[in-house]
């Protein structure tokens, strides 16, 4: 096993699976990083092992102060706390498929070696196909399915992920860690899938001020969009009510935050720039008949509990 790996547990399911996340520059509506923190908490799944951090990370980079720079928090002197890069590996799963959870930082130097880390990490645990997760902002209808992009290491997969409703990128530009472990999966002969959301994004404003911008931080409905389909790809059993719930909590808050700009500032024309988004978009659903009891539920318990989280408020 690769030196930088430290396992505490093999999985023994009859089929293992991984979904890997990162804190990265496609890491919009926190898709790639929230979405792997939500399943590790929801499922109470286990830390299996790390991957050592050592050379991947900068230090500092001259004139940008403390921009690269971990955090340090002083006590009477003594070092309480260092902020440092994590790339841990988590298990959730029974006897027969397990799920892999890797959630890292996504590496600033040494690229190539960070990526056969990883993937001999996915091969020391059996893994069968890897499921990579990102988002990306755009100006698309907050109320709608999202857009969902995919990528593939292989071939012999681009027939399978037609049928989940996905979007087949044709993405040319700066390489995401997702988009080169992608890549080198396949040099290696190994399953891997990338998922991207299109996250909304409206900014209301030529100056790009704050208050007229909604954002979503944490992009439920897009959690939502990306679980069915690894559900439905994997024959994984992720209880994704508590999304369903969520996501239709955000909604009314989205609702609201764009009546209060439309209230405000009417020379914005908030709800026409809305309306026009929404005629000029071709949604997409993905409803698999595997998941249409667990949206007549969703909706019942919506129904008998008004109170609870009330999702994320868009930034301003």
């Amino acid at each position: 096993m690769d030196t930088q790996l430290d396992f505490t547990f093999q999985p023994d399911a009859s089929e293992v699976n991984m979904i890997v996340g990162w804190r990265q520059w496609a890491d919009a509506g926190s898709v790639s990083s929230g979405l792997p923190q939500y399943l590790v908490a929801q499922t109470k799944a286990r830390k299996i092992g790390q991957m050592s951090s050592d050379g991947f990370y900068i230090f500092q980079v001259p004139g940008t102060h403390d921009l690269m720079r971990p955090m340090v928090k002083f006590k009477e002197g003594y070092p309480v706390y260092l902020e440092s890069q994590e790339n841990l590996f988590y298990y959730t799963g029974d006897a027969q498929r397990g799920v892999v959870i890797f959630l890292g930082d996504e590496p600033q130097l040494d690229i190539e070696r960070y990526s056969r880390t990883l993937l001999s990490a996915a091969q020391t645990l059996r893994v069968k196909r890897i499921v990579g997760v990102g988002g990306v902002y755009g100006e698309v209808p907050y109320d709608k399915e999202r857009i969902i992009t995919t990528h593939y290491s292989r071939h012999a997969l681009k027939a399978e992920l037609e049928n989940l409703a996905l979007s087949l990128s044709g993405y040319q530009g700066g390489a995401s860690i997702d988009s080169v472990v992608c890549r080198r999966a396949g040099d290696r002969d190994m399953e891997y899938v990338g998922m991207y959301a299109l996250v909304p994004f409206y900014d209301f404003s030529e100056n790009s001020q704050p208050e007229h911008m909604i954002r979503l931080e944490n992009d439920y409905k897009a959690w939502l969009g990306v679980m069915r389909r690894i559900n439905f790809m994997l024959k994984t059993g992720f209880d994704l009510l508590d999304l369903e719930k969520k996501s239709r909590r955000q909604l009314k808050v989205i609702e609201g935050k764009i009546d209060e700009l439309e209230t405000a500032n009417p020379s914005l024309n908030v709800r026409e720039y809305i309306q026009h988004l929404s005629e000029n978009f071709t949604e997409v659903p993905f409803s698999p008949l595997d998941d249409v009891w667990e949206k007549n539920l969703g909706q019942l318990l919506d129904t008998l509990d008004d109170s609870g989280d009330p999702g994320d408020i868009p930034d301003e």
